[in-house]
């Protein structure tokens, strides 16, 4: 049986979404969808509960996601296993895809993660631009994180369970597998809401900076990694020209994020998550 595992602190907005799109689509395969409730103050729970008993609630008083992934692990089901961000859409037809090369015996692939779908049509020019850019870098084209989505095995499980509680799960379990291992299924596509602001562009940009670090300290200096290189783009330039206005965004994003993001770094200051709410609204 596949098990879906949605932590979701204060979500009440959105969790309802996510789960309508995940029970349209209705087969005799029906997955095990764990909602973790992690330290709401609002309806989160009772919105997620309302939607039936293919959804079982279950209610923490600690905010804390890798808590709630981890409650999630001790009440899900079965195998392949999703961990599925709250303020993300995706549907039954995708998880199915994302399930489908998950064979320890066979394939060797561990991790799967659907093509990301940005909707930018609400947001300011300066965060469409970013993410046009964004978009086409390398290790964000091939890398899971930043999908709000990742599907493993229970050898993959194996493998992630294993990690340390970090601010960027998403990015130590990608990191966690080679390449050989991980698979992006262009069958599979998520919805992935960006922020609308350039200030909530920030803040999330200041959160990555900052987890990311975090995510370094624990690796071996040889260890792959996600970082944007000048040499990638300077390649995206030599591709697509015009795209230059964007990529002078992105940097001064990048340049805002990381003088912001040094202080919190210093202090090892891994545990303020500075919330986007701009890509919450309806």
């Amino acid at each position: 049986m596949t098990s879906i595992v949605i932590p979701a602190h204060n979500e009440a907005r959105v969790i309802g979404r996510l789960l309508d799109s995940l029970l349209a689509d209705s087969r005799g395969d029906e997955p095990d969808i764990v909602v973790v409730c992690n330290g709401c103050t609002d309806d989160t729970a009772r919105i997620a509960a309302e939607r039936g008993p293919r959804v079982r609630v279950v209610e923490i008083p600690t905010p804390s996601k890798h808590t709630a992934l981890r409650t999630g692990d001790d009440h899900a089901r079965g195998f392949p296993r999703l961990y599925v961000d709250a303020d993300v859409v995706i549907a039954g037809a995708d998880v199915r895809a994302l399930t489908g090369p998950l064979d320890d015996d066979t394939s060797g692939i561990l991790a799967t993660a659907p093509e990301r779908r940005i909707p930018l049509a609400d947001c300011v020019w300066r965060v469409r631009a970013y993410y046009q850019v964004w978009q086409r870098l390398p290790a964000v084209r091939e890398g899971l994180f930043g999908r709000g989505v990742i599907a493993v095995s229970k050898a993959g499980h194996a493998r992630i369970a294993a990690l340390p509680p970090l601010m960027a799960d998403d990015l130590a379990a990608s990191l966690a597998f080679a390449p050989e291992e991980r698979l992006v299924v262009g069958a599979a596509s998520v919805v992935v809401h960006p922020p609308r602001t350039w200030p909530d562009l920030i803040r999330r940009r200041i959160r990555a900076t900052v987890s990311t670090a975090q995510v370094e300290e624990q690796q071996e200096p040889a260890q792959a990694s996600a970082r944007t290189s000048k040499a990638d783009l300077i390649a995206l330039l030599r591709r697509e020209p015009r795209l230059i206005m964007g990529v002078v965004v992105f940097v001064a994003a990048a340049v805002v994020a990381r003088r912001r993001a040094e202080k919190a770094i210093r202090a090892q200051d891994f545990g303020t998550w500075l919330r986007d709410e701009s890509s919450r609204q309806n």
